[in-house]
């Protein structure tokens, strides 16, 4: 597995980590990371994806903050630093690199042309963002956070969409989550999966929250859409 170089809409330039699938060419998933940056998490979900057929990419997200952010769940330092990072960061200029990243993977000879995205925490909400946004051909966000603060772009959303939504998640709470369950009721493209008791990060291998049964049920469910929008 490599790392290569994306082109930034208003200059410069970001890194991000790539992932093939075995054999050599594929969909694409474009990987958005949570909070943590591009870690040893974000990185295993990519080899994960790729394992599965798709040419998978993780771009660096913090990088008009600090490039090559690797920090982890572990500690209440890492935690102090990633919630510095999430409160500067720039949700537009996000999605513009992201949207820079999709086009980057679809003009890679390794990828069909077809991606979707997938994203968790942070990146759960700028999945949403680039359901609303971009033309990614399928979108799914893991435990987004803020995603009630964007539901008048819904109307946006013109591919399909699957939100996995943690019950007992602490950053969105019951009021919130039911005002993403009813800003999106009536849009045919998203479908909504809610896991009782399950906590923020539940899908998070090696954080305090995982839970193997509740996250392989929303991977399955990820897989499968991702079968069905990227074929």
């Amino acid at each position: 597995m490599a790392e290569i170089t994306i082109k930034a809409k208003d200059g410069g330039s970001f890194m991000a980590y790539v992932a093939e699938p075995p054999g050599g060419k594929g969909p694409g998933v474009l990987c958005i990371q949570e909070i943590f940056g591009v870690n040893k998490v974000m990185r295993d979900i990519a080899d994960y994806w790729a394992s599965q057929g798709y040419v998978t990419v993780v771009p660096d997200l913090f990088w008009r903050q600090e490039p090559g952010v690797q920090i982890t769940d572990q500690t209440d330092e890492e935690w102090k630093k990633a919630f510095s990072l999430y409160q500067g960061f720039d949700v537009d200029k996000g999605i513009e690199d992201l949207i820079a990243t999709l086009d980057h993977m679809r003009g890679m000879s390794s990828c069909t042309g077809k991606v979707g995205t997938v994203g968790f925490c942070l990146g759960g909400k700028l999945a949403y963002l680039m359901g609303c946004r971009s033309n990614a051909d399928a979108n799914v966000g893991y435990y987004g956070v803020g995603i009630d603060e964007a539901l008048d772009e819904a109307k946006n959303i013109s591919k399909p969409m699957m939100l996995h939504i943690a019950e007992a998640d602490g950053f969105v709470p019951p009021e919130k989550q039911k005002a993403i369950r009813d800003g999106l009721a009536d849009n045919a493209h998203v479908t909504i999966h809610t896991y009782p008791g399950m906590d923020h990060a539940f899908a998070r291998i090696g954080g305090k929250p995982y839970n193997k049964e509740a996250a392989d049920l929303a991977n399955s469910r990820t897989a499968e859409l991702f079968k069905k929008a990227l074929a």
